[in-house]
């Protein structure tokens, strides 16, 4: 079979086909990547497929870009990262009803300061309603000092 054929049989790209057939495993980004095809190449080809995956996996070790599997999860220090995270694992009902909770708390201390504020000011003696006593007879302004 020429490559092309064999590309459209096992839907494996023809450049990948050809860096697989030179040796040539950069052309992949990850080794499951070059695993896989080896594996169908090999299926399609009647290879025996355990003998060439146990010969792939040595010669993978031998190369400096895929000798270790690439890391899962690349590791940030910062404490955005962090509370990010701790945010991520906080059940979204939970914390809306946690953010309720301290928004009616700061409302219930906003008014009581804002009463507590609003009765300390009262400048007017305690008098009866509709009742006003002027200090200086009603007849005219105080003079400045």
């Amino acid at each position: 079979m020429t490559i092309p054929q064999m590309a459209e049989v096992t839907k494996i790209r023809t450049d990948h086909l050809r860096a697989l057939e030179e040796g040539n495993y950069h052309a992949f980004s990850a080794p499951i990547y070059i695993r896989g095809s080896v594996k169908n190449y090999a299926t399609q080809l009647k290879l025996d497929v355990p003998k060439i995956m146990a010969s792939l996996d040595a010669e993978l070790k031998g190369t400096e870009k895929f000798s270790e599997p690439p890391p899962l999860v690349v590791e940030s220090g910062s404490f955005v990262d962090h509370i990010m995270f701790w945010l991520s694992k906080v059940n979204a009902r939970v914390l809306m009803i946690a953010g309720c909770a301290v928004g009616l708390v700061v409302l219930v201390v906003v008014v009581g300061s804002v009463i507590r504020h609003a009765h300390g000011k009262n400048s007017t003696p305690n008098l009866p309603p509709a009742v006003y006593q002027p200090a200086n007879n009603g007849n005219t302004l105080p003079l400045p000092k």
